[in-house]
């Protein structure tokens, strides 16, 4: 038995690394020998900027096209608004998520409407689209926000303030942020409190397993070939044991819920699993859509207001007249502003936007060429081939903001002080066109109810405003290290 299983892994390890040697040398393709692609395969870039993404940005500011190609990836990355309308809108069914895309989160999403294309993504999305956007859902999750603040977020910062929490006032707002999201967003998902921010900020398996199951799945879309991933996960080894764990946990908990509301009976609950089960018969279907809705309601809030907070502790102007318009819109008798007070406070609308067009939770967004085509910059793409935009870069763009474009000023959305729509395809952080984002308008007032309520109560500043933000790889931005802040009570 011995001798059997020491020649199944000698057999192993050796074509493990016969396929890695030749990953490797398929990946230096020699023969492309541009100043990109050999950047991108030694990590020059490195030397020069703190994060991929602003690398992307400088090549893509440099190119006349707004258009780059790195080869050795077969992808085409645009910050071109032209061709972001065309990929996501005038030419839509040509550029569809794509099966190496599906591949590398379908274990974790499985046929959830952000991992497939076709009659499936059109089913679910007519489906949300009719549940988020009712009034009542719109109140539910208003409701679930503003208890969350009260009883967790508001108190948590409070202690913090006073010193009881950490002696020296300082919080891991990212942290905080992504406790106080995921929360939420299982509650509304599964009516189910994982309580990531009582008092204790306890572990929850849940967050835990999430947590790995996003960051694993990533690190698939980064590994130099498919081949290497699908092969350790043939084997069930290494990171792929760790992700197939981590799903399962997750999957397990759906699953139980998916369980218990069967029994109970879903038409007194108000959370989307219940709203979804009245036209979805299949369990394990119902878990995939879920849990997609999970994916996108947890770490793009965090990541969204992450960037927001570090803007706004460099910048006490802006946080002065949030104050203002948050004391004049609202008054000082009234702890909660309603959906509608929120509408009217055009500055703040303004800050969130801006904040987001400079740090996107969402960095890139890639779809794969069915056919041959021609981007209205006159870029071929072929057939098969990754079409990446990229949000990050397109808000550092002179020739879409102006030469002010790195400054945070929250006053370019506003017109006569009403604030004005930015044209998604210049703006894609929801995405445009077909794919647009159902769930803006209530992220939009999640992360401006998070901001009215800490604004009000408290001075948040950045420990070290001086360091740029370094991101780490993921599904979506997520700061290395945190972002350690200093909390104080105002009077």
């Amino acid at each position: 038995m011995s001798a059997t299983c020491g020649f199944f892994f000698f057999s192993f390890t050796l074509l493990f690394s016969f396929f890695s040697f030749l990953i490797f040398v398929t990946r230096m393709k020699p023969w492309c020998n541009c100043d990109i692609c050999k950047s991108y395969l030694t990590v020059a870039w490195a030397t020069k900027f703190a994060n991929l993404c602003d690398w992307y940005a400088h090549l893509l500011r440099k190119s006349p096209s707004g258009t780059i190609h790195v080869h050795v990836l077969g992808n085409t990355i645009t910050s071109n608004p032209d061709n972001v309308e065309y990929i996501l809108k005038t030419n839509f069914q040509n550029y569809p998520k794509g099966k190496p895309f599906s591949a590398i989160l379908g274990d974790l999403l499985g046929q959830g409407i952000f991992n497939v294309d076709g009659d499936s993504w059109r089913f679910q999305r007519k489906m949300a689209s009719l549940e988020l956007g009712s009034v009542a859902i719109r109140s539910y999750a208003m409701d679930l926000v503003n208890e969350e603040i009260h009883a967790r977020l508001i108190p948590l910062a409070a202690s913090t303030a006073r010193g009881e929490f950490n002696a020296n006032r300082v919080l891991d707002l990212q942290d905080i942020l992504r406790r106080f999201s995921f929360d939420n967003i299982c509650k509304f998902s599964f009516g189910l409190d994982p309580g990531c921010l009582l008092p204790t900020l306890p572990v929850s398996d849940i967050a835990v397993a999430f947590d790995l199951a996003s960051k694993l799945s990533a690190e698939r879309a980064m590994a130099s070939s498919p081949f290497i991933w699908k092969a350790k996960r043939l084997f069930r080894t290494g990171s792929e044991k760790k992700l197939k764990e981590a799903i399962k946990v997750v999957h397990d908990v759906a699953d139980n819920m998916i369980k218990q509301r069967r029994e109970m009976g879903f038409n007194s609950h108000r959370d989307l699993l219940s709203r979804f089960m009245g036209c979805v018969d299949d369990d394990a279907y119902l878990r995939d859509i879920v849990v997609s809705f999970l994916l996108a309601g947890r770490d793009t809030i965090a990541s969204g207001l992450t960037g927001f907070f570090w803007l706004l502790s460099r910048s006490p102007e802006v946080e002065a007249r949030i104050r203002e318009e948050v004391g004049r819109v609202v008054g000082p008798g009234l702890e909660f502003p309603t959906f509608e007070q929120i509408r009217h406070m055009h500055y703040l609308n303004a800050a969130v936007h801006e904040s987001m067009r400079l740090f996107p939770p969402i960095q890139f967004d890639s779809k794969f060429a069915t056919e041959d085509d021609v981007l209205p910059d006159g870029t071929f793409v072929r057939k098969g081939s990754r079409v990446t935009y990229h949000p990050y870069a397109m808000g550092r763009m002179e020739n879409i903001w102006g030469p002010d474009c790195l400054q945070f000023r929250p006053e370019r959305w506003l017109r006569d002080g009403v604030f004005v729509p930015p044209c998604p395809f210049k703006y894609p952080v929801f995405q445009a066109g077909l794919r647009v984002c159902l769930g803006k308008d209530l992220a939009l007032m999640e992360m401006k109810s998070v901001v009215i309520s800490l604004v009000r109560r408290f001075d948040i500043r950045v420990v070290e405003p001086d360091l740029d933000l370094r991101f780490a790889p993921g599904l979506t931005a997520s700061v290395r290290g945190g972002l350690p802040v200093r909390v104080s009570e105002r009077k």
